[in-house]
């Protein structure tokens, strides 16, 4: 491949910049870089094409993020949280760290499903807010877009979830909205605590229209 990966952080700027840079980014800090572990973080980082895998064994590159040698850090921007996983017990294996990094990479923008629904679920944002709409329609690239330039202005603040209304598993929660296939696309904004919720039909995706429906829903 063109990149080499994981990308060797040798220093704290490094490090800053590597995560910094990525909307998730996933750092193995590793005393020896030839250990099993950071061989199967190594695989680990192959199968995961998309996000940026970086490798240290500095040690104050490990003291700066109070990691202890063989942990894998994920650093998430969408809340500013980072979740920490524990390889030194040798059952931890490229797979399981791969699922690992599937839950937990929380995006902008992320898409429901039985994987990231566990993300979702534990994410530091109180607010959700949901786009239920037909990822098959000509519109959808368009409708993301617009989505995706409004969560920019909620990022660390309300978690945007694209739900997929063609999907079998996702009819519960349009059933939970008590929303019809002939309603959408729809808006619905939940507040986690308390279960607090709102919908929207909406006929088009406009920035101005999410802004309007979250900020209401925020007051």
């Amino acid at each position: 491949t063109a990149t080499e990966k994981p990308i060797l952080l040798n220093n704290i700027p490094d490090a800053e910049a590597f995560i910094s840079g990525a909307e998730v980014a996933v750092i193995g800090f590793f005393q020896d870089p030839q250990s099993p572990e950071a061989e199967q973080f190594r695989l680990a980082a192959g199968q995961v094409p998309e996000v940026p895998f970086g490798l240290s064994s500095s040690a104050a590159v490990l003291s700066h993020y109070g990691a202890s040698e063989n942990t894998v850090a994920l650093f998430r921007r969408v809340d500013n949280d980072r979740r920490d996983l524990d390889m030194s017990s040798r059952e931890v294996d490229a797979k399981k760290l791969t699922r690992f990094v599937r839950i937990n990479e929380l995006r902008l923008v992320t898409e429901y499903g039985p994987v990231t629904a566990i993300g979702v679920m534990q994410s530091s944002l109180e607010f959700n807010l949901l786009l239920i709409t037909d990822k098959m329609s000509p519109k959808h690239p368009e409708r993301m877009r617009k989505f995706r330039a409004a969560a920019e202005l909620y990022r660390g603040k309300i978690l945007f979830i694209l739900l997929d209304s063609n999907l079998k598993s996702n009819e519960r929660v349009l059933s939970y909205f008590q929303l019809k296939k002939s309603q959408l696309p729809a808006l619905a904004i939940f507040h986690t605590p308390d279960d607090e919720h709102e919908v929207l039909s909406v006929d088009e995706i406009s920035i101005e229209r999410v802004q309007d429906f979250c900020n209401r829903f925020l007051q």
